[in-house]
């Protein structure tokens, strides 16, 4: 049940940093949220923005269990409260690990630990394709897809 994405981006490790962890980045990459986290290990984190709740939906949120500036980002993830009612109760885990090849970025998104019969996850397992292509996008051009909507 483990996802595991490649992605290759010809930007810099610190370019592709940037884009995960700086509310510029995030706004683009991730349909207008922006990141809530000091980034330091045990910290909370959330993306907010636009949605079920107003301007101030939490979309996703979790703890930070490890980061290493322009190597690896790993946090718990939870659906906001208002996708799921015992949101608090599913817990997965995203790992982004950025390797440089060459002059270009291997990016490694794994989103693991499922619990059984998780009620999000074929959502998750579509959208990871469309966020990791923008934040690819956006690394190298400056732009992101649009995807419709």
């Amino acid at each position: 049940m483990d996802l595991v994405y490649h992605y290759y981006i010809g930007a810099s490790p610190e370019d592709v940093w940037q884009v995960l962890i700086s509310d510029e980045g995030v706004k683009k990459t991730m349909f207008g949220c922006t990141i809530r986290s000091t980034f330091e290990v045990g910290d909370d984190y959330a993306y907010v923005g636009p949605g079920n709740d107003g301007d101030e939906t939490v979309h996703v949120y979790g703890k930070v269990l490890a980061i290493e500036s322009n190597r690896l980002l790993s946090v718990t993830e939870h659906a906001g409260p208002s996708y799921r009612e015992n949101h608090a109760e599913l817990e997965t885990r995203i790992t982004f690990t950025l390797e440089p090849m060459g002059s270009c970025t291997k990016l490694t998104l794994v989103n693991d630990r499922w619990p059984a019969d998780h009620p999000s996850y074929e959502n998750t397992r579509q959208s990871w394709p469309m966020i990791l292509s923008n934040i690819k996008t956006y690394a190298e051009t400056g732009k992101t897809l649009d995807f419709g909507y």
